[in-house]
């Protein structure tokens, strides 16, 4: 009896596996920060919004450039000019003929050109502009990471939930198993019934089914922690402590000081990106501004080498404008109108989302607990009507099977209050995300942190 289970285990547990990291909550957090898949997305989005930030300086910050050409040329024009650049125009060069068909002339053209911006009026808009979205992606990153931590909470305690619940099954199984062999005793000696060895069997074989369910929740649930926190999914990722008990719930709970929800970084974002489209579009009207530009350059020219000859230089400003090109400009400012109108309906939804749902945290904490009670005494009762069953088992008064059924009842209930602890736990993370707060306050719950260094925000 029970053979292919009993194979199931020895081989889950004796085939070779791959070496798992064992964490605590506090390792999980730290790792997600730095490795999550999310977070390092956020993290480029970050940093490219930064380097955009910084594209409108071209229109105000000074440009230096240098300039070097080689050229030879027969055309009159141009074989005049360059003689002339170079200084080398002598009275016989006025000879019509010579200036017909010159002689091909070289030249080594050299230049340093600076250019100074002085009112571009939509490079400025636009720097604002840049400003606020990279600002604003930088919020979204941080509620992006607080949003990973949120995940790598409820992954972990769910690694530990899960198992809770293999302990506890493993814990039954083992106690149906005996019941089995004692049935089959009994039938042997003609003190119990075929029918009893047989339900007996039954209720036994399907815990060894649970069981087998719960310890391949065990892996899913550790190698998704493992994936979560950055890794290839290779590796599971072992999560230490345990569940944390009914009290210690309630009393971080009780030690709760929340009273408000903080200004979150998913509302600012939008908020300030919202912000950012509107200053867009008024760049995009400005375009059709008049510009004004100064610039400097000094050039060199000689037949022979670069940066030799004598020395010319050009200052000057310029004056430009271009009421209409074609449209370009119209089309521009309505599409920019229109990114700033869905900019600002995303940052209006944000933050009637926000509302939301800090409303339905406190509601579904408040119902988490609420179950977490009634379990609790769900609980009790079951082991008191296991307790009641078995001593009338032992006194011949309740066959094998109503042993096992209540037996079976008694872990349903105990494996459904592990489940309410859960909840809870997993409440309270979505209320510190919904309230703006930081959800790695929860590290609190893991018993294992004694034995850890206390979490820190590192990436502040």
């Amino acid at each position: 009896m029970h053979r292919l289970p009993a194979l199931f285990l020895f081989l889950t547990f004796a085939a070779p596996k791959s070496a798992a990291t064992q964490l605590t909550l506090a390792d999980a957090l730290r790792r997600a920060d730095s490795s999550a898949i999310a977070n390092r997305r956020a993290a480029g989005l970050r940093d490219e919004r930064d380097g955009l930030a910084l594209a409108p300086l071209r229109g105000i910050l000074p440009a230096l450039r240098t300039e070097a050409s080689l050229v030879r040329t027969t055309d009159p024009i141009g074989a005049f000019g360059t003689l002339l650049r170079q200084r080398r125009i002598v009275q016989a060069d006025f000879d019509p003929s010579r200036l017909n068909f010159p002689a091909a002339v070289s030249n080594y053209g050299a230049g340093i050109i600076a250019e100074v911006p002085i009112l571009n009026v939509d490079a400025w808009i636009g720097r604002t502009a840049a400003g606020r979205a990279a600002v604003a992606s930088h919020l979204s990153a941080d509620w992006t990471r607080a949003t990973v931590r949120t995940d790598v909470v409820r992954a972990y305690f769910g690694a530990l939930l899960a198992d809770e619940k293999v302990a506890m099954l493993a814990a039954a199984t083992r106690s149906a198993a005996a019941h089995v062999r004692q049935a089959e005793s009994l039938q042997r000696n003609g003190l119990a019934t075929p029918s009893d060895a047989l339900l007996a069997a039954v209720k036994a074989g399907e815990l060894d089914a649970d069981l087998a369910t719960a310890q391949g929740d065990v892996t899913n649930a550790r190698r998704g922690l493992a994936v979560l926190v950055g890794g290839d999914g290779r590796e599971p990722a072992t999560p230490l402590g345990a569940l944390p008990t009914a009290d210690a719930l309630r009393r971080f709970v009780a030690a709760d000081t929340v009273a408000s929800a903080a200004p979150r970084g998913d509302v600012r974002a939008a908020t300030l990106g919202a912000d950012a489209a509107r200053a867009d579009a008024t760049r995009a009207m400005a375009a059709v501004l008049p510009r004004l530009n100064g610039f400097a350059r000094w050039d060199w020219n000689d037949p022979r080498r670069l940066f030799a000859g004598e020395k010319n230089w050009t200052v000057g400003l310029m004056a430009s404008w271009s009421p209409f090109t074609g449209a370009a400009e119209i089309a521009e400012h309505r599409a920019a109108t229109g990114r700033a109108n869905t900019a600002h309906a995303l940052a209006d939804g944000a933050a009637a989302q926000a509302r939301l749902e800090v409303e339905r945290a406190a509601i579904d904490l408040s119902v988490a607990l609420q179950r977490l009670a009634i379990t609790e005494r769900g609980a009790v009762q079951a082991t008191d009507a296991h307790r009641i069953v078995s001593r009338r088992y032992d006194g011949g008064l309740a066959t094998v099977a109503e042993l096992l059924d209540a037996a079976a009842t008694d872990t349903h209930v105990k494996t459904r209050l592990a489940v309410a602890r859960f909840d809870v736990v997993s409440a309270l993370a979505a209320r510190q995300l919904a309230f703006g707060l930081d959800p790695a306050a929860l590290a609190a719950l893991d018993h294992s942190e004694s034995r850890s260094t206390n979490f820190k925000d590192t990436d502040k």
